[in-house]
C-alpha cells in the first residue's frame, strides 16, 4: 500500500495526457506516429529485404 499515491498520480497523469492528446495535439501526435511507422518500415526494408 505504500505505492498507492504513486498509482493514483500515474492514473491522473494518464487521464490528463489522454485529454490533451484528444483535444489539443491529436493531429500532431498522429503525424508523429505515422512518421515513426514509415521510418521503421524503411529501416526494415533497407536492412533485411534489400540485401
Amino acid at each position: 500500500m505504500e505505492n498507492f499515491g504513486y498509482y493514483i498520480f500515474c492514473l491522473v497523469a494518464f487521464i490528463v495526457a489522454f485529454f490533451i492528446v484528444k483535444k489539443v495535439a491529436g493531429c500532431l501526435i498522429k503525424t508523429i506516429v505515422l512518421a515513426v511507422i514509415i521510418a521503421v518500415l524503411a529501416a526494415v526494408y533497407y536492412m533485411y529485404i534489400r540485401q
